[in-house]
């Protein structure tokens, strides 16, 4: 409607005209000309949206000029969202705030306004077009609460505390008073319920990084990153973003029972890149690649024939397996322990024996090494009482791959019998430096002495990464 209609006051004076020009703030009545104050009062209802000043802050209110008759009331709990909130840390003098209409004239004949109301509606209406497009928030976390966060996003929002990051959190009160991006998952207006993932925005992040990453890195080459977790198979490397595995078997040249033995998370490596799978972003790595291979170190130090001394790892049912060096063993085979026939290589030796033996075999292309007791000179291991082993101390092991010379009749003096002394192979199994002290078979029925099919385990596995997940 037209300033004139609106604010002109034609019942209380009908004399009054509105001075051409002065856009309603000026009357003229009876050739006088005098203010219109009427036309500073700007219309509204209960229920709009208010702009106005702080005009005085008190403890319990804060009084705004919205350009009515009397100023605004805002008590102190239509301030914010947050609880027992100090006046002075929400508004300041003279600052522009809006406010939300509660009552235009209470029984006191106060104008009673809300701020943190004015602040919801407009909030929802941002939540609800984020919601929609997909597009973050940004809050302020104000509570940590059982089972997550409290986002300040003009609206009270819940994170739960399994969408707080990618990986479990174990203390939220690290994230009091941070400003955090999410998005908006769950949504109901009836009930003001808001519910925010900030994981969904670092998974999006992540898969970015993940493209940069993959595009930079190639097969061999030797990379630094964070243990970012430890599983019973390998440990996870965090390479700025995206992460990758190093199997167990890639770890350490020597034998691994746990990748806890020898990383911790935390801990700062450097990998090789064995294999990328582009397809399916994931990394192989390797850690014992960028360490000395000790099997080198066999090939260049020792020959055939040379004698040594060595600890006896374990013990199985057709031999024992002898460390010579730092992650390098050689089987001992059970004909090879004494120069008289051996039942049980525990008659001879147990696990921590410390022996000499002598080279029999290096096999340096399949890194495989055969040793001997019994032809050390002027050693002879005393014979002992068997004590029965624990459940479960002799496993089933694959055949280990050695020449079927290496076990040549070399002492006629006493030749163990024949039907006791079967064609066996060694396999190292997952470790590429040692003969696998892991696994036992039982031995071959006499008068069986056919050669044992060689596993399939006799080849390297190459382990397949595993996605990254939380342990």
């Amino acid at each position: 409607m037209s300033p004139t209609t609106t604010l002109m006051p034609t019942a209380d004076l009908p004399n009054a005209k509105v001075v051409e020009g002065s856009n309603g703030l000026l009357l003229e009545i009876d050739g006088r000309i005098v203010p219109n104050y009427d036309a500073t009062l700007h219309p509204f209802s209960e229920g709009d949206v208010v702009t106005g000043h702080v005009v005085r802050i008190d403890n319990d209110e804060v009084l705004v000029d919205i350009g009515y008759k009397s100023e605004g009331v805002i008590p102190s709990n239509e301030l914010s969202i947050r609880k027992s909130v100090d006046p002075n840390d929400e508004v300041s003098l003279g600052e522009e705030v809006d406010a939300l209409v509660l009552t235009k004239e209470d029984q006191d004949g106060r104008l009673i306004l809300s701020k943190k109301r004015a602040r919801f509606e407009k909030a929802w209406r941002r939540i609800e077009a984020a919601a929609e497009s997909g597009e973050p928030v940004i809050g302020t976390v104000i509570e940590v609460v059982k089972g997550g966060l409290i986002i300040d996003l003009g609206v009270r929002g819940f994170l739960p505390a399994s969408l707080v990051d990618i990986r479990r959190v174990p203390n939220l009160d690290e994230y009091m008073s941070q400003e955090i991006e999410c998005k908006v998952i769950e949504l109901n207006r009836s009930r003001n319920n808001v519910v925010l993932s900030r994981r969904a925005v670092l998974e999006e992040q992540r898969k970015e990084d993940r493209e940069r990453i993959l595009d930079r890195l190639q097969p061999g080459q030797v990379v630094e990153g964070t243990i970012s977790n430890i599983v019973d198979f390998g440990a996870f490397v965090d390479l700025d973003g995206i992460d990758g595995l190093i199997h167990i078997s890639e770890l350490s040249w020597s034998h691994v029972n746990h990748p806890s033995e020898i990383l911790s998370i935390g801990d700062t490596v450097s990998v090789k890149v064995l294999d990328i799978d582009r397809q399916r972003q994931r990394i192989s790595l390797g850690l014992k690649q960028t360490q000395e291979d000790p099997w080198q170190r066999v090939v260049d130090t020792y020959n055939i024939g040379d004698e040594l001394e060595g600890t006896v790892t374990k013990v199985v049912t057709f031999g024992a397996f002898v460390e010579i060096l730092d992650g390098v063993e050689g089987l001992v085979h059970i004909s090879e322990l004494a120069q008289h026939h051996v039942e049980n290589p525990r008659e001879i030796i147990q696990p921590g024996d410390p022996v000499r033996v002598k080279i029999l075999e290096i096999d340096s292309e399949r890194r495989r090494l055969s040793l001997s007791i019994k032809r050390v000179e002027g050693q002879v291991l005393p014979v002992r009482p068997i004590v029965p082993p624990a459940e479960g101390d002799l496993d089933d092991v694959p055949e280990l791959g050695l020449s079927e010379d290496v076990f040549a009749d070399v002492a006629e003096t006493s030749p163990p019998p024949a039907d006791t002394r079967p064609e066996v192979e060694a396999d190292e199994g997952p470790e590429a430096t040692r003969v696998s002290a892991d696994a036992d078979e039982a031995p071959p029925e006499a008068g069986a002495p056919e050669e044992v099919a060689e596993p399939e385990a006799a080849a390297e596995p190459e382990a397949e990464p595993v996605e990254d997940e939380q342990a």
